[in-house]
Parts: C-alpha cells; structure tokens; sequence
C-alpha cells in the first residue's frame, strides 16, 4: 500500500489498519523466530507500512489542530 491510499483513508481506518499491521509484524517476528520464515524481508515491509500509517495519523491530527 502506497502513501497516497493510506492518506485518503480516515482515522478510524488508520487506527484498524495499524492494529492489524502491528499484529501481522508480531506474528512475522514469531516466525523469524522459530525460523518458519522464508522471506525476512517481510518484516522490513511491514514496518515501512506502521511507520507510514503513523506519519499519516501525525499530520491528520496536525491538521486538526490547526
């Protein structure tokens, strides 16, 4: 998912999608962990995509104070 859809999507929907993200990033680091994981790259992605929805909630709520 790229910045611009993340950007168009609401709070409540950015909050859902973070919680959902975080939860896949704990199960990605479970499996690192039990080397069940083929592609490690995953959990850079994954990550990439947390800090990108944060960065979106961040200036959503700058706005809003403005």
């Amino acid at each position: 998912m790229d910045f611009k859809e993340i950007d168009n999507k609401t709070v409540a929907e950015l909050k859902k999608e973070l919680a959902a993200a975080r939860e896949k990033l704990r199960d990605l680091r479970f499996k690192d962990s039990n080397h069940q994981l083929k592609n490690v790259r995953v959990i850079r992605k994954e990550r990439l995509l947390i800090a990108r929805i944060n960065t979106s909630l961040a200036k959503k709520k700058e706005i809003k104070q403005a």
